[in-house]
Parts: structure tokens; sequence; C-alpha cells
């Protein structure tokens, strides 16, 4: 009998698990939260990730369960683990990536360079920190955020008043100093629970509006330093924080050139998209055969550019689906990537990866294969 791969979550990172779980004779059974997602292909249920009745009855028929997103909570990871289910990864390592202000405590105890943190319960605290960092600061909520969502830039304790109003008793917010950052990267690893570990090109993310819209792998004018930091601060954390299956870290190298670490995600993620089509073993693939505890696949690039173009929104008028024609006769190099979502403004309906040995020409194709479906 083939092993069974549950993930919890039908987004589109369940989706792309898909293929390669057919590939590599696995039987991929999804639990979405809703009829329809992205991931309906494989969705062998519908309900409820925070019911514990739900996920206990999805679990019934899986060998080992994964995950499309970070928020299953705490108390139903654990139960899982305490009825024997193989989960990865596990409760203990994705706390990390659920909270950030845990996050933060942890990766201090590790010694990973990091912005200056503190949390923050009430307006004192808040305007104590700006006023040791010159007045700024970036402000997160410690839960749930993701692009861009949940944080704020903040000069004065009362631009966050509502946050700091919402805070029940012994919650605090995150406040971190505000880096002067040259660019954004993101290293990914994959680790095994066997604790075999391989690590991908960091790479250099483009952010828009807190959102990522472009990715190049791997990171232009990357020196050997770099490189080498940045693939030891993944290995560092994989390892530290006992995670099973992608990690990704995403980084800010800083314009005093420092690398610190922005924020984890246990996971297939955004910045790991190019791999599908650029690595010799994408994410995805790589994913399934970490938490399968299957021997890791090559990381390493295919070409010496890959460049990841998200499709953002979506057409305004007519659908995706006809809009593929225009961009493939156009652009045969280009892969194209959707999710199954209906456009809508900013929400991340697809993407395009293109690979090839002259990053200038890599860019511009990926671009003008994306704006087809603008």
């Amino acid at each position: 009998m083939a092993l069974r791969v549950g993930v919890i979550g039908g987004g589109q990172l369940a989706r792309m698990m898909i293929a390669p779980a057919v590939e590599l004779g696995l039987d991929l059974r999804v639990l979405a939260e809703n009829e329809g997602m992205s991931a309906q292909l494989a969705a062998t249920a519908v309900g409820d990730y925070r019911d514990l009745d739900t996920v206990r009855e999805f679990v019934k028929d899986v060998d080992v369960v994964t995950f499309d997103h970070e928020h299953v909570p705490q108390e139903i990871l654990r139960a899982l683990v305490a009825e024997g289910v193989e989960v990865h990864p596990g409760p203990d390592a994705l706390q990390f990536a659920q909270d950030k202000l845990v996050m933060r405590s942890r990766l201090a105890e590790l010694g990973v360079p990091q912005p200056d943190w503190a949390p923050a319960r009430d307006a004192a605290e808040l305007q104590a920190f700006l006023d040791a960092h010159d007045g700024r600061g970036v402000v997160k909520t410690p839960r749930g955020g993701y692009d861009g969502k949940g944080v704020r830039v903040v000069r004065a304790a009362d631009e966050a008043q509502d946050w700091l109003d919402a805070l029940a008793d012994g919650e605090a917010l995150l406040v971190e100093e505000l880096v002067g950052f040259v660019r954004e990267l993101a290293q990914q690893v994959a680790r095994r629970p066997s604790g075999d570990m391989v690590a991908y090109p960091v790479v250099e993310t483009v952010q828009r509006e807190g959102v990522c819209a472009e990715v190049i792998a791997p990171a232009p004018a990357a020196a050997d330093r770099l490189v080498r930091v940045a693939e030891g601060i993944g290995r560092k954390i994989a390892e530290g924080l006992g995670v099973t299956g992608m990690l990704a870290v995403e980084l800010f190298e800083t314009d005093d050139e420092r690398i610190l670490v922005n924020e984890l995600a246990m996971r297939p993620h955004n910045s790991g998209h190019w791999s599908q089509d650029g690595a010799v073993t994408g994410q995805f693939e790589q994913h399934l055969r970490a938490v399968a505890d299957l021997p890791l696949g090559d990381p390493g690039p295919r070409s010496p550019w890959s460049v990841m173009v998200n499709i953002l929104g979506g057409p305004q008028e007519g659908t995706i689906g006809e809009r593929f024609a225009g961009a493939m006769i156009e652009h045969p190099s280009a892969k194209i990537h959707t999710y199954g979502k209906d456009p809508r403004p900013g929400r991340k309906v697809g993407h395009v990866n293109v690979s090839g040995d002259d990053l200038d020409d890599v860019v511009y194709v990926a671009r003008a294969a994306a704006a087809h479906f603008d």
C-alpha cells in the first residue's frame, strides 16, 4: 500500500503537492477548509482544522500529517502526537512559526542574528523601545499575520493603540528595530526526521506592498560569505528548532552588512516556487520526501538563473484560463502555474517561472508572461 500523506489545509501549496505526490507513489489526502478550494482535486475531507474531532477523523486513514499553513492550534497538534500520529513539522517546531514572540526568544537562545526586539504589553513599553531606537520601530501582531498583514511601522506608541487595546491579559505585541536593508533574501532548507538536511541556493525576494512579487534564484551578486552565512543560519534554525519538512527563513541584508532573520515558514514557501521548474528537486517534492522520511533530492539549480513572478489579482476582464494561449504563444519558455482561484485585487492567483543563462532576459520573459494575466 502506498504511504498515505495527509495535508491539513486546501490552499495552493497543497494543490502543488498533488503532482509530485503522484510521481513519488504517495497517496495524498487533503483536509480542505471549504468546498472548491485550490487543492480540491485531492480533498478527501472538508472541515474545520480547529475542531479536534474533525481532524481526528481525517487522520485515521493517513500515515503522516503535514500542512498547507501554520494555523492549526497547538492543542490539536499535541493531541495528535499524544495519540501516536506522525506530524511533520511537529508542534514543538511549529510553535515558532505560529508565534513571532516565541520565535524571537528561541532564536536569541540559539544565537541567530536578528533585529533588536522586545515584547510591548502597553504604550509605555512600546514608547520606551521607540525612544531607544531613533523614534521608529516595526510593530507586529505575534500571531496570524502574513503578506504584510499585522505589521506597522510606527513613530509613536499611539499609532498602535488599537492593537494594544485589543490585547488580552498576559499578551503582548512584538516591536522590532526598523532595519535599514538593501534587499530581502530567503534561505530554504529541507530536513528529514532522521536529521538529514539539504539547502537550496539563497534567493533574492522583491516585495511590493508587503506581498512577494518576484524571486531571483540565486540571489544576484551574492558573495561567498553571504551564501555561507545564509545557509548556516538556515541549517542552524532547522536543527535547533527540530523542523521536519521544508523551512523558509526570510532574511534582511542590511546596509551595515548584517544578515538578519525576519520571519520563518515551516512549509513550502513563495520564495521557493522557482524551484518547481528551476531546481533538480522542487520544494513541493522535497517537502513530501522530507515528511515521509524518504531520501532527500538534489536542491541544485538546473540553470544559472531562475525567476519567479507572482500573478497578483488576475485579469480585470475575462478569466485566467482565457489568457493562457497568448502567454504560451509569446513566451514558450515560461512555465505557468495557476491556483484555481477567482481573480481579486492583490490576491495571489498564480505564478510564472522562467530559467535561462542571461538574467536580464529571464527577468523580462517572466514579467512579460505574467503580464498576460493582468
